[in-house]
C-alpha cells in the first residue's frame, strides 16, 4: 500500500491539445525575464539595474496613467459610500447611480446575466452605431465578455468540428496573434497560414488568402477567416478597399468573418483610418449585407484605456443563423458572467463624457494625450530602427508595437541550432541577458522561412524608450560582430 504509485493525471495521460498550445508573448523569455528581477532583488550583479518588460501591451505596467474618469465611476460602483463625497463629479456619480440600479441587489458584487448587464449592452450598441454613422446596432447580439480574448474564444468552439479532413479549418495572418494559435491547439482545429505583406508595409493581399484556401481544402475544411485590424504584431491599418476585398472573397468562398478590432483607437499614422467591418460591409448592401457571417471584437484592454487587468470587453455578432446564437448563449451561461468592474469600465468607455458634462474636458484632456504620445512614439520607433544597419522596420500605423526585421549572421543561426532555439529566440534571450531588455521573438508569431524578427511595444515612457531603442540596435550590432 505504501509503494509510489504512478499518478494519475501525467505528461503522457493529459489531454495532448494543451500540451500543443504555445503562447509567446508570455513564453520561455518572459519566465526568463522573471528570474532576472529576482536575481536582482537578491542583489546579483547584471549588466543592468532594470529588466524592461517591452514584451506585452500591458500599458499602465509601462507606467500609462489610468483615465481619471473611467476609474472614478468604477470606484464609486465598487465602494457605493462615496456617492456621498464631495470628491468627486455629479456626472460620475450620475452614472455610477445607474450602473448599480442595473444590478443585481444594486451591488457589483452581485452575478450579472450571462451577456452582460443589459444597460451596458444597449450602452455598447449605442458606440457601435456612432462609430459606424447611424447603421443600426442591436444590443441582442452583443455579449460582454472577459476581454476580448475570452469571445474569440468562444465564437471558434462554436466553429470547430469534423474529424480528419472535414476538421474545421481557421485561416489566420501570419504574423499573428498567438492567441489564435493558442486556441486553435487547445481545441483541436487546424491552423490554416495566409502571409500579410512586409515588403507593402504588411498588407493583406486576397490572391495570398486563395492560395492558403485551396492549398487548405486537401485536408482540412476552412470555415472561417481571422483578421486582425489594427495589425498585432505587425501594426498596419487596412484600407476599405482591403476591407471590401476581404469581406467578398469570404462571402464567395463560405467563410466565418471574425474581426479582432482591439485597437480601433490606435491609430497614428497619417492617412490611416479604422474602419470597421461590420460598417463596411452593411454599406456595401446586399447580398453581402444581409448574409455574410462576422464577429467583431472590442476590449478596454488597448486603445486609450489600457485597463488589462479588469478584463473588459465584447463581441457584436451580425447574420448568425438564429438556433447557433441561442447556443452561444448556452455556451457563455457555463461561465456565468464576465467580471462587473470590467462591463463598469466598458460601459464608461463606450460612452464617455459629452461635451456639457463636468468631467468632459479632463477626460479629453487625458485621452488625447495618451493617443499623441502613443503617435509619437510609433513614429520615433521606426525612426531609430531603420537608423540602425541590419534592422528595417515598417511604419507602425497603429495599435502598440513595432515588428522590425533583423539580419542574423550564419554563424548565429548556426549556434541557435545547435542550442535546440529559433535564431531570434537565441537573439532576444542574449538580449535580455546582456541588457535586461524584454522582446518576443517573431519566431513565435510566425514569419516567412529565413526571415528573422521581435515584436516590442511602443508603450514604455518617451524618456525611456528613446534610450531603450538605441541600446537594442546597439546590442544587435554587437551581436552581428560577435557572430561574423
Amino acid at each position: 500500500m505504501n509503494e509510489l504509485r504512478e499518478k494519475v493525471l501525467t505528461l503522457d495521460t493529459m489531454n495532448l491539445c494543451v500540451r500543443r498550445v504555445e503562447y509567446a508573448v508570455r513564453g520561455p523569455i518572459v519566465l526568463r525575464a522573471l528570474e532576472l528581477e529576482q536575481e536582482l532583488r537578491q542583489g546579483v550583479k547584471k549588466p543592468f539595474t532594470e529588466v524592461v518588460r517591452a514584451n506585452i501591451g500591458d500599458a499602465q505596467a509601462m507606467g500609462q496613467k489610468p483615465i481619471t474618469f473611467l476609474r472614478q465611476v468604477l470606484a464609486l460602483c465598487v465602494h457605493p459610500d462615496l456617492l456621498k463625497s464631495p470628491d468627486f463629479p455629479a456626472d460620475a456619480k450620475r452614472r455610477a447611480e445607474r450602473i448599480l440600479q442595473a444590478c443585481g441587489g444594486h451591488s457589483l458584487g452581485a452575478y450579472s446575466v450571462s451577456s452582460g448587464i443589459q444597460l451596458i449592452r444597449e450602452d455598447v450598441a449605442r458606440y457601435i452605431q456612432r462609430r459606424d454613422g447611424g447603421i443600426p446596432a442591436d444590443p441582442n447580439n452583443i455579449f460582454l465578455s472577459t476581454g476580448a480574448s475570452d469571445a474569440i474564444v468562444t465564437v471558434l468552439k462554436l466553429l470547430v468540428s469534423g474529424e480528419g479532413r472535414t476538421r474545421t479549418g481557421v485561416l489566420i495572418p501570419i504574423p499573428q496573434y498567438p492567441l489564435y494559435s493558442a486556441a486553435l491547439a487547445e481545441l483541436n482545429a487546424v491552423q490554416v497560414d495566409y502571409y500579410l505583406d512586409e515588403q507593402r508595409a504588411w498588407a493583406l493581399d486576397v490572391a495570398e488568402l486563395r492560395r492558403a484556401l485551396h492549398q487548405a481544402r486537401d485536408h482540412c475544411r476552412p470555415r472561417a477567416l481571422c483578421i486582425i485590424n489594427p495589425g498585432n504584431p505587425t501594426g498596419q491599418v487596412q484600407t476599405r478597399e482591403c476591407i471590401e476585398a476581404v469581406i467578398r472573397f469570404a462571402f464567395e468562398e463560405r467563410l466565418f468573418l471574425m474581426a479582432d478590432e482591439v485597437y480601433q483607437d490606435n491609430v497614428y499614422a497619417e492617412g490611416s483610418q479604422f474602419h470597421s467591418f461590420k460598417k463596411v460591409l452593411m454599406e456595401m448592401g446586399p447580398p453581402y449585407a444581409a448574409q455574410q457571417e462576422l464577429a467583431s471584437f472590442h476590449s478596454i484592454s488597448k486603445g486609450y484605456m489600457g485597463e488589462c487587468g479588469f478584463r473588459g470587453g465584447y463581441v457584436e455578432v451580425v447574420n448568425m443563423d438564429a438556433a447557433v446564437q441561442q447556443q452561444m448563449q448556452k455556451l457563455i451561461s457555463v461561465r456565468l458572467c464576465p467580471p462587473l468592474p470590467g462591463q463598469v469600465l466598458l460601459h464608461v468607455a463606450v460612452s464617455p463624457p459629452e461635451p456639457s458634462d463636468p468631467s468632459f474636458a479632463q477626460f479629453q484632456a487625458e485621452r488625447q494625450v495618451v493617443l499623441a504620445q502613443l503617435a509619437a512614439k510609433a513614429k520615433l520607433t521606426e525612426q531609430v530602427f531603420n537608423e540602425a544597419p541590419g534592422i528595417r522596420c515598417n511604419p507602425v500605423q497603429g495599435a502598440m508595437y513595432s515588428f522590425p526585421c533583423m539580419q542574423l549572421p550564419p554563424r548565429a543561426v548556426q549556434r541557435a541550432q545547435e542550442l535546440g532555439l529559433a535564431p531570434d529566440m537565441f537573439f532576444c534571450m542574449s538580449l535580455l541577458e546582456e541588457t535586461g531588455i524584454c522582446v518576443v521573438p517573431g519566431s513565435g508569431f510566425g514569419q516567412r522561412e529565413g526571415t528573422y524578427h521581435f515584436r516590442m511595444t511602443i508603450l514604455p515612457p518617451m524618456e525611456k524608450l528613446r534610450p531603450l531603442l538605441e541600446k537594442l540596435s546597439q546590442f544587435h550590432t554587437k551581436f552581428t560582430r560577435e557572430y561574423s
